[in-house]
């Protein structure tokens, strides 16, 4: 059997990746492969790989299991930045590894596992097109931002933020700290007993 894991990735905290994983696990079985794992984060896809923790531990798993494939619903869960998603797709390469576009239908290798160099010329094609949107969106912002400030509008955090935050590192060092090792959301809510949501908010102040 075609052994798969799923990676699904949302750019921000208040965001799920849910959908992406409830379709992928549905094409999977669709097609008789097996889904050996799902590896989801909560990251902006412009960050390098090294610092997306999730991904790191999903490229070792699919090495050392043997997995044939890694799904994703789009090629942008990967990330945004046409070189970090370049790069990954060459480790997977290497490693006999191919990457399914659920919403492309494409995959990185041919069923004999060569580099299918169609699908290859359209993956790069398209991270660029992602990392011009996402160019094209900051600038928006910070057009927005200039002209909000520039009529009288104030920018910042709210009085009382800062003493907010301070609280939540002394009640939550714990959390804090295996956030700081690369433990997962899960992972680190089994171990302290602390909700998902609030090992969330503790991330945003790291």
């Amino acid at each position: 059997m075609m052994k798969t894991v799923i990676f699904a990735r949302v750019s921000t905290n208040v965001q799920e990746y849910d959908r992406q994983i409830n379709e992928l696990t549905t094409l999977a079985k669709s097609n008789g492969w097996s889904v050996e794992a799902v590896f989801a984060e909560k990251i902006s896809g412009a960050k390098s790989n090294k610092e997306r923790t999730e991904l790191l531990n999903m490229v070792s798993y699919v090495e050392a299991n043997h997995i044939n494939k890694v799904l994703v619903t789009e090629l942008s869960r990967l990330g945004r930045d046409t070189l970090q998603v370049l790069e990954v797709i060459q480790m997977l390469n290497e490693k006999g590894i191919s990457l399914y576009i659920q919403n492309y239908n494409i995959e990185t290798l041919t069923k004999d596992g060569k580099v299918n160099a169609m699908s290859q010329f359209l993956i790069t094609i398209l991270a660029e097109v992602a990392r011009m949107e996402r160019k094209t969106i900051r600038e928006r912002v910070e057009s927005g931002y200039k002209n909000y400030r520039a009529n009288g509008g104030k920018v910042g955090r709210k009085i009382g933020y800062k003493k907010a935050e301070e609280t939540i590192r002394e009640q939550y060092t714990e959390e804090i700290k295996l956030l700081k090792k690369g433990y997962s959301l899960r992972n680190i809510s089994k171990i302290t007993g602390t909700s998902i949501n609030t090992i969330r908010k503790c991330k945003s102040l790291i």
